[in-house]
Order: structure tokens, then C-alpha cells, then sequence
């Protein structure tokens, strides 16, 4: 009996209505904790530069490096995206997220396969009923089958499927940015604790003269009976301990330097960079602009990172309650068989088969329940995540500006300290030459002297990488915009 039209138009029709159905939750950004405004106000040297700024305002680069008006910084910068190995990892992991959404597509279509086969078979003249009405003892069989198989996505498992594996490439391209702007930021720190390590040397160095020129002075003083010999002592203890200062700041330096040569791709040897001490007086820290608390959820990569996490995790729950429903899948064969190659091909040797399968689990203990309870933890998980990132996020903004706020303050009272200690320091050298004052007093403000210049070097380094770490708190220039459609 054939089948009404009517009723196979009807069938096509609510295939095509089933297939746009999606079971489980459609996926919404959970809220994060959000302030109103940073609670930190940045220092009076970011004044002019630090205002607040929409995520469509650019003033804030990719190559952020190059606020700092360093041409040697800017040239080892832009060899880490060419060169470095974590970040080379990095993005081969994007490349194989991004392959798997190719992998889930093609789930959205028929695979089609083939299998030609060949055969031939003798049969035995001693078998057990053997059919005396055969032609011969054998027989050869040529086939050239085509198969067809394709699950209906009734109720969008595949469809959640690519959506899962498009948010998972996003997620990695974001964790891709991520260790990108960490790796910048981890070289420009080295780079200042280098150029902090050559003011620390350069200063030791004339300190190391200067206290040389002092034992001569107390040892010519010694020979000529003016002074006891324990001013010599004093003098020689004060140089020695200067040399050994200056010997551990070389390890410092090197240290540095080898990190920075691992970063651009490099081994130590292969990199030296000759010694360039900050400009203790011409320094100046770079005017950063600013984000509002709900911009910078735009503007973080790692925050995108754990957003995108949270998406991948609620198709999954999706996923999961498709399994609850029946699955319908269609197959279809057709080809050729023949016995000989002359009769393979022709149309009598034809065949074909097609018919749909609907499946449905009626027992399985729990387990798509279990399945479905998971994707529910794992979602709430990264929910957690999510949220926890972006505290982290503020409270690294804060931090920062707390820090260079304060480090403003007290730079200028180090710089104060320093040019007392120093002024100290030369009056006991001439009341000692006047036989005032014995050496211990010298000694005593040649230390505090060197300790408060030692001091003042480490408080603008300390700012410097306050810089950019405010920076990278910021997302160092990446916009949410730069995620891949895919």
C-alpha cells in the first residue's frame, strides 16, 4: 500500500520542527561582583594620564611596552610573540581547539563510505550435501557498496556540540593572549631589575673608589702618626665590604639576564646586553589610562578565558539532558555486485537499502542522571572560577595603584633621606681630616650613605614594575573584541 503524500510531507515537516529543538539551558553570563570604582586613586604622576576609559578606547596598546620610551626594551619585546616557546605552545594548543570545532560540524552531516570487496569461494566436491545442480565447485563475487549514515539532531546534542567546541577555541585563543601578556610583562620586569642591577653596580663602583681613595688617606695618615691603626682597619673593613656588595649584584644581573634570553627564545650565551644604569634623576614612569571595574571584565584575557569556560561547560549540561531522549539515525546502502567483471557494473547488478533506526535507552542505573549532575558541578565550578578571577583581577588593579601610590611618597622621602645622609657623610670626612671627629664616624654615615642611595635605586625600580603590573592588571591593551568568531 503506498503512503499518502499528504502524510510524508507531514513526517518531513516535523523532522524539520525536531530538528530545531534544543533541550537544556540556554546559556547567560552569570553576573560577577562588581564596585562601582576602584577604591585606590592613582598617584599624582599619572594625573594627567589616568582617566576612564570605554572598551572601545585604544589608548592603551598591544605594545604597551613602549610607554616606557626604552628602544632596548622595545627591541627584546617584540621577540618574545616571534620566539618563545611557552607562547609557541600556547598557541598549538589554540590550533587543535580551534581543529575540534571542524571535528564536531562534521557531525552535522552524513558520512559516506565505501568498501569495495572482491571474493571468490570453492566449494569442497566431499562436503556434506553437496548440491549436484551447481554450475561449478565455486563461485566469485565483485561488490562496490556506498554507505550512508546521519543522526538527526533531534534535539541539538550535535548543535551544542559545536557550540561547546567554538567556546572551548575562544577560550583558548583568550588563554593564548593571556600568556602572552604575561610573558611582556614578566621580560619588562627582568629588564628593570637588569637596569636596577647596573645602577646598584655603577654606584658600587665609585663607592669602591671612593673608599679606596679613604684607606689611602687613613693609611698615609697612620705613616705619618696622626691617626691609630685601627682608622686603618675600619677603612679596609668599609672597602671590603663594598667588593662584596658589588660581587653579589653581579649575580643578580646575570640572573636577569639569562631570564630574559630563556624569554625571547635564546640560550644565556647567545645574549648580552650591555649595562645601562636608570637615570635616577631623567626616569619617569609612564601616564597609564584607567578602567572602569565593569570595563575591565572586557578588557582581561583571562577573564574571557573563564567566561568562555563557563559556556563550553553549560552546553555540556545540554548535552547531557539530550541524552533522555530518542535518537534517530538513517541509513542508507546502495551500490554493484556482481559475479564477474563483465556483469558488475550493469544495471541488474544494482542494490540498495535505506531505512531509519530510532533508538531509545530504557535502564542504565543512573547513569545519564550521573552524567548530567556532573555537568551541572562542572558548570557551577566555573561559575566559581569566573567570579574568583575577577576579584583577582580588581584586587590586582588595587594593589598596584595602592603601591605606586605609596612609592610615590616615598621616593621623595628616601630622595630626602639620601641627601641628608650624604651631607652627613661629607662633613664627617672633613671634620676626621680636621682631627675632629675619629673614623668611626665616618664609617658610620659612609653606610648609612651608601644604604639610603642603595635604597633609592630599589624604591624606582619597585615602581617601575608596579607600572607594569598595573598594566598587565589592566589586560595590557586586549579587548574582548579580539576573540575569534570561528
Amino acid at each position: 500500500m503506498k503512503t499518502p503524500s499528504y502524510i510524508l510531507a507531514a513526517s518531513a515537516v516535523s523532522l524539520l520542527l525536531l530538528a530545531g529543538c534544543k533541550v537544556g539551558p540556554n546559556y547567560k553570563t552569570p553576573n560577577a561582583i562588581l564596585a562601582p570604582a576602584f577604591k585606590e586613586a592613582p598617584p599624582t604622576t599619572f594625573a594627567e594620564g589616568w582617566k576612564t576609559v570605554q572598551p572601545s578606547d585604544t589608548a592603551l596598546k598591544g605594545d604597551w611596552w613602549t610607554l616606557f620610551n626604552d628602544p632596548q626594551l622595545n627591541a627584546l619585546e617584540v621577540q618574545v610573540d616571534t620566539a618563545n616557546q611557552d607562547l609557541k605552545s600556547a598557541e598549538a594548543n589554540f590550533r587543535a581547539a580551534r581543529a575540534q570545532i571542524g571535528y564536531s560540524r562534521s557531525f552535522e552531516a552524513p558520512t559516506i563510505s565505501t568498501a569495495p570487496s572482491t571474493s571468490a569461494v570453492r566449494y569442497s566436491a566431499n562436503q556434506p550435501y553437496f548440491n549436484r545442480s551447481l554450475a561449478s565447485n565455486g563461485t566469485g563475487n565483485l561488490s562496490v557498496p556506498v554507505d550512508l549514515n546521519y543522526e538527526i539532531d533531534l534535539w541539538g546534542r550535535v548543535r551544542r556540540g559545536v557550540t561547546q567546541a567554538r567556546a572551548n577555541a575562544q577560550r583558548a585563543d583568550a588563554d593564548l593572549e593571556n600568556a602572552r601578556l604575561s610573558l611582556h610583562a614578566e621580560l619588562a620586569m627582568d629588564y628593570f631589575n637588569l637596569r636596577g642591577a647596573d645602577a646598584q653596580e655603577q654606584l658600587l663602583d665609585n663607592t669602591i673608589k671612593v673608599y679606596t681613595d679613604a684607606l689611602k688617606l687613613t693609611q698615609d695618615r697612620y705613616d705619618g702618626g696622626v691617626a691609630p691603626m685601627s682608622d686603618v682597619a675600619q677603612a679596609r673593613t668599609q672597602l671590603d665590604q663594598a667588593i662584596v656588595q658589588r660581587t653579589d649584584v653581579d649575580a643578580m644581573r646575570a640572573q636577569n639576564e639569562h631570564a630574559i634570553a630563556v624569554l625571547i627564545g635564546k640560550a644565556p650565551a647567545e645574549l648580552t646586553i650591555p649595562p645601562t644604569a636608570l637615570d635616577m634623576a631623567g626616569q619617569t614612569l609612564p601616564a597609564i589610562p584607567g578602567v572602569l571595574p565593569a570595563t575591565l571584565l572586557e578588557r582581561r584575557p583571562d577573564i574571557a578565558s573563564q567566561e568562555r569556560s563557563m559556556a563550553a561547560a553549560n552546553e555540556q549540561i545540554g548535552i547531557a539532558q539530550a541524552a533522555y531522549y530518542p535518537t534517530l539515525s538513517l541509513s542508507a546502502s546502495a551500490g554493484f555486485t556482481g559475479s564477474s567483471v563483465l556483469n558488475w557494473f550493469t544495471w541488474p547488478s544494482r542494490f540498495w537499502a535505506v531505512g531509519p533506526q530510532l533508538s531509545q535507552t530504557i535502564f542504565d542505573a543512573g547513569r545519564r542522571r550521573s552524567v548530567k549532575a556532573i555537568g551541572v558541578a562542572q558548570y557551577d565550578e566555573t561559575v566559581a572560577n569566573y567570579r574568583q578571577t575577577t576579584l583577582t583581577a580588581f584586587q590586582q588593579v588595587e594593589d598596584n595603584l595602592a603601591v605606586l601610590r605609596v612609592l610615590e611618597t616615598e621616593a621623595q622621602q628616601q630622595h630626602a633621606t639620601t641627601v641628608s645622609a650624604e651631607e652627613s657623610q661629607s662633613l664627617f670626612e672633613t671634620r676626621y681630616e680636621g682631627g675632629v671627629d675619629t673614623y668611626l664616624q665616618v664609617v658610620t654615615w659612609q653606610t648609612a650613605a651608601l644604604n639610603n642611595q642603595r635604597n633609592e635605586i630599589d624604591i624606582l625600580q619597585r615602581r617601575l614594575n608596579a607600572s607594569v603590573l598595573l598594566i598587565k592588571a589592566l589586560g595590557g591593551g586586549w579587548d574582548r573584541k579580539s576573540l575569534p568568531a570561528l
